[in-house]
C-alpha cells in the first residue's frame, strides 16, 4: 500500500509521500482507492472524480481548478490544473487576529551586542562597492586581508560584495541600490564597513554617505578611488586594518532571543514545502514571536492567492492597508510590463508537484505561523516593529535573500525541495523539504524537515530546529557560510543607460 498525505479534511486531493504506481492503493476515511495513473512523489491524487472545471482542494482551500475530467485516483499536476487567479481584486478588513503572549522567560543565544543596542550574530568585515566599476578593488583588498587576518583573531571573515549597480541607473532602480547598500552599512552583523567608490558614478559618495546618516567613524570607512594617489588596494587594506583594530574588544555575551530577527524564505519548493519545512518555519515563528523576537515574510507574488489569509491577520486597519498596497502593487508592476500575473510555478517547482500560484503560495506563507503581522515594510526599508512583519520584494530567491537580510535580519532560514547552495551576507540556512535531498546534498543542507514525514509528532523535531537556529545564532556556520557562498542581489525594474 502507498503511501499518501490528506492534509485537510476539506481536500479532495492526496499527497504521495512515495512514488505510487497504477493499481497502489490508498486508504482514506475507510475507503480504499486504487491510483488509476503514476503518481510521482510530492504529487496530488484525486480522492473523488472530478469534472472539467471542478476545483481542487488542498489545504483546505482551492488552488485551481481541472481542465479535464479526472478520475478517482488519477493525477492532478500542472497539465490539467489552472489557476483561478485573475487581476487586481478589492478587499476589505476581516480581522481574526490570535494574539500570542511573550514569554516570561525567554532563550539565550551568544551574540554581540554593538555600541548602539542592536545585536550581531556574526563579527566579519564587509567591503562594499558603492558603483560595480570597483568590484576588483574590493575583491582585492579582501584577498590581501585574508593573508593576514590570523593576526585578528576577533573577526571572523572578511567579505566583499560586487555588484552590477550604482550607475546608469535612473528613478526607483538608483534609489533601490543606495537604500540596500546603506543598509548593509548599518547591519550588526558587520563588525566594521569599508564603502570604495569610484568617483564618477551616479551613487557620489557624498550624497551616499548623507543617506547612510551617523556611523561609528573608527568602524566605517570610505573612500573614493580615484582621489588616491597611488594603488587603492594597498590604501583601502590599511583602513581594513584600522577597522579590525577598533574591533579588538569585541566579544559574544549571553543575549535574549528576542534580539533576534530572522528572515523567511523558500526556493526551489516541491510538493512537501507545505506540509514539512513551511510548516516548521511556521511554528518557529510564533515560538520566536512569543520571545519577544521578530520574523520577516517576503516574496509578494508568492503571497497570491493566500493573501487573504494574511491580511485577516493584520493588527489593525492601516496595516491591513499597506498589505493591501503591498499585493496591488506588486500586481500592477507585472502588469505594466505587458507580463501575466500569475506566470508561477517555475519548472522546478512544476517537477516536484506544485501546480498552480494558488498552491504554491497556501504552502509559501505558512511560513508564517499564525501570529499577528504587525508591520509591513517596503522594499529596502528596516524593521522597527517587532512580530511578524511583511516585506515588498519579489520572489527572486537572491533578491528576496537580499531584502531580507538588508531589512535588518541577523539569519535567513531557507526552504527547499529541490536544493540550493547560494547565501546572501547574512547566514542563509537550507531546511530541505524531504530527507531524500538532505542524504543527496549535504553541503547544502543544513537541517532536514523530511524526517517531519517519518516522525508523525513534530514537538520533538520543533525542539531540535529550535535549538539549531540559536546554535547559528551563536556562531555555528551554515553550508553556504563553510562554502564561501555569500552574495548580494539588487532589484531592478527600469532601464539602464
Amino acid at each position: 500500500m502507498s503511501t499518501f498525505i490528506k492534509i485537510n479534511a476539506a481536500d479532495n486531493v492526496a499527497v504521495a509521500v512515495n512514488d505510487a504506481a497504477v493499481g497502489d492503493v490508498f486508504e482514506c476515511g475507510g475507503a480504499c482507492i486504487s491510483a488509476a495513473a503514476p503518481i510521482p512523489s510530492g504529487h496530488k491524487m484525486a480522492l473523488e472524480p472530478l469534472k472539467t472545471g471542478d476545483n481542487v482542494v488542498k489545504y483546505g482551500f482551492p488552488i485551481g481548478h481541472v481542465i479535464a475530467d479526472v478520475p478517482a485516483g488519477g493525477l492532478i499536476d500542472h497539465s490539467n490544473l489552472k489557476t483561478n487567479l485573475s487581476g487586481l481584486l478589492e478587499y476589505s478588513y476581516e480581522p481574526e487576529l490570535k494574539e500570542i503572549p511573550v514569554t516570561e522567560n525567554p532563550a539565550m543565544f551568544k551574540g554581540y551586542r554593538r555600541a548602539d543596542g542592536r545585536v550581531g550574530i556574526r563579527n566579519s568585515l564587509w567591503i562594499i562597492p558603492t558603483v560595480g566599476c570597483v568590484n576588483g578593488v574590493v575583491q582585492s583588498i579582501a584577498r590581501e586581508f585574508e593573508k593576514e587576518i590570523a593576526a585578528y583573531p576577533w573577526i571572523d571573515k572578511v567579505v566583499a560584495f560586487p555588484h552590477n549597480y550604482g550607475c546608469s541607473q535612473l528613478g526607483d532602480d538608483h534609489e533601490n541600490t543606495r537604500r540596500i547598500l546603506a543598509d548593509m552599512v548599518h547591519h550588526p552583523n558587520a563588525a566594521g564597513v569599508l564603502v570604495v567608490s569610484l568617483g564618477c558614478e551616479n551613487n557620489q559618495l557624498a550624497a551616499f554617505k548623507g543617506l547612510v546618516g551617523e556611523v561609528d567613524e573608527s568602524r566605517v570607512k570610505f573612500f573614493v578611488s580615484q582621489e588616491v594617489q597611488g594603488d587603492e588596494v594597498v590604501y583601502g587594506l590599511d583602513l581594513l586594518r584600522q577597522i579590525a583594530s577598533a574591533a579588538k574588544d569585541d566579544r559574544r555575551e549571553d543575549v535574549p532571543a528576542s534580539e533576534l530577527k530572522v528572515g523567511l524564505k523558500c526556493g526551489g519548493s516541491d510538493g512537501f514545502s507545505g506540509i514539512t519545512a513551511n510548516p516548521l518555519l511556521g511554528r518557529f515563528s510564533d515560538w520566536l514571536v512569543a520571545q519577544g523576537g521578530t520574523t520577516v515574510l517576503t516574496e509578494v507574488p508568492e503571497m497570491f492567492g493566500a493573501e487573504t489569509i494574511l491580511m485577516s491577520r493584520c493588527q489593525d486597519e492601516d496595516t491591513f492597508n499597506k498589505t493591501v498596497s503591498l499585493i496591488n502593487d506588486f500586481k500592477e508592476y507585472f502588469m505594466e510590463n505587458n507580463q501575466p500575473v500569475y506566470e508561477n510555478p517555475s519548472p522546478g517547482n512544476k517537477a516536484g508537484g506544485i501546480s498552480t500560484l494558488e498552491e504554491k503560495s497556501l504552502g509559501c506563507t505558512q511560513k508564517a505561523g499564525s501570529s499577528i503581522v504587525r508591520g509591513v515594510l517596503g522594499y529596502g526599508e528596516r524593521l522597527c516593529e517587532k512580530g511578524l512583519n511583511l516585506l515588498s520584494a519579489p520572489g527572486n530567491d537572491l533578491v528576496a535573500s537580499t531584502a531580507l537580510a538588508a531589512s535588518g535580519c541577523q539569519i535567513v532560514l531557507f526552504t527547499t525541495g529541490r536544493g540550493t547552495p547560494f547565501g546572501t551576507f547574512v547566514p542563509t540556512a537550507k531546511i530541505s523539504t524531504n530527507s531524500a535531498l538532505a542524504a543527496k546534498k549535504p553541503g547544502w543542507i543544513d537541517f532536514n524537515a523530511g524526517k517531519i514525514l517519518e516522525a508523525g509528532d513534530t514537538s520533538r523535531i520543533d525542539e531540535e530546529f529550535i535549538r539549531f537556529v540559536l546554535g547559528v545564532a551563536g556562531g555555528e556556520q551554515t553550508g553556504n557560510e563553510k562554502s564561501g557562498y555569500t552574495e548580494i542581489a539588487i532589484f531592478k525594474t527600469g532601464v539602464t543607460l
